[in-house]
């Protein structure tokens, strides 16, 4: 049995073929067995409009949030200051007035 490469996204040891593509069971991602790491683009975060977002930007709130844990809500037209991109489930992490730091979806801003 050959032994294949590691996800490239998670690192799991997981990974199985499917046809042509290697597939992470963990992280869900697919690649060709051809693929490296250098081959991937890096990845681009869009706002909501598919404009790309950089580091420092300054994004506006398109939809009503709800706060987690707290009664708080972070209203339509909120700018946000100085955002910073990371990787996971919520791109942007930031700090708003008011209510404080806070893990935003690119899905849900757009660029001002």
């Amino acid at each position: 049995m050959t032994a294949l490469p590691p996800c490239p996204a998670c690192g799991s040891a997981f990974t199985y073929e499917d046809r042509a593509m290697l597939v992470c069971p963990e992280c869900g991602h697919e690649w060709t067995a051809t693929a490296t790491a250098a081959d991937e683009p890096d990845t681009v975060f869009r706002d909501a409009n598919g404009n790309p977002l950089q580091d420092g930007d300054t994004v506006t709130v398109i939809k009503d949030l709800k706060v987690k844990g707290s009664s708080l809500v972070v209203k339509v037209g909120t700018r946000v200051k100085n955002i910073r991109l990371t990787d996971g489930d919520h791109d942007i992490d930031c700090k708003i007035d008011g209510i404080g730091a806070m893990k935003l979806k690119s899905e849900f801003v757009k660029k001002a």
